[in-house]
């Protein structure tokens, strides 16, 4: 079986904001200063190795600052680990945040073309899948609307729809179907689905351990920035 993705001792660290008492306090204090310093790098990941398989559906899961938005971003390529490789084989349609990519002052339908260019979309391609974007996320009503007056659950909806119509390889969720109506979530269940059954790739961060049991093949538990454990989603 060919691998989507591979990580490889994959870490990214942080480095926190420090604040001297002074300048003199600080040349005075030096040494202990440097080593509160060092001291003061968060690590958010440490040495992550695993492998997504092509037309798996790999869950990741774990509590909340436990690093699992930050692995999924740097999967994504929004963000360059600090040490240790990312391949990723396939067209990726990262769907990491709610609004990601939109803009206030634009209406639903002009950020759906805007969102389709930003996921590797040709104009041309989008318009003539407009119609099925907008259909979807079920928003016809305030499609032509700027989006800084839709709700988070508005901005869910026209963000996955614009997500899965791209006929993405590679399709990277992060807790999106935790939001909206229940109609709405097992539709977008439904879609992931039948990407899943169509071979699509999916990697799916969620708390929702009944959804990842249904939708995922194997799940990745983080904790601490660390890889705990990977195991078959059924056994969770």
């Amino acid at each position: 079986m060919r691998d989507a993705i591979v990580l490889e001792n994959v870490s990214k660290v942080y480095s926190l904001s420090y604040t001297t008492t002074g300048v003199k306090n600080f040349l005075t204090h030096l040494p202990a200063y440097i080593k509160k310093m060092r001291k003061r790098r968060f690590w958010a990941l440490k040495d992550i190795s695993l492998t997504v398989h092509r037309g798996e559906a790999f869950g990741i899961t774990g509590r909340n600052g436990a690093g699992k938005s930050t692995l999924l971003c740097l999967i994504a390529g929004v963000m360059k680990p600090t040490t240790g490789d990312i391949r990723i084989e396939g067209r990726v349609a990262p769907l990491l945040e709610l609004g990601a990519g939109f803009h206030p002052e634009l209406t639903g339908r002009e950020n759906i073309i805007l969102n389709g260019v930003l996921l590797g979309m040709t104009r041309r391609e989008i318009k003539k899948k407009l119609p099925e974007i907008i259909a979807f996320s079920e928003l016809e009503e305030f499609i032509d609307q700027p989006i800084r007056t839709y709700s988070s659950g508005m901005l869910a909806r026209l963000g996955f729809s614009v997500a899965v119509h791209i006929d993405p390889e590679i399709l990277l969720i992060d807790e999106i179907l935790a939001v909206g109506d229940t109609q709405f979530q097992k539709k977008c269940l439904d879609r992931m689905l039948t990407f899943k059954k169509n071979g699509s790739t999916i990697v799916h961060v969620s708390h929702n351990i009944p959804q990842i049991k249904m939708l995922c093949d194997r799940v990745a538990l983080i904790d601490g920035g660390r890889l705990r454990e990977i195991k078959m989603a059924e056994e969770l």
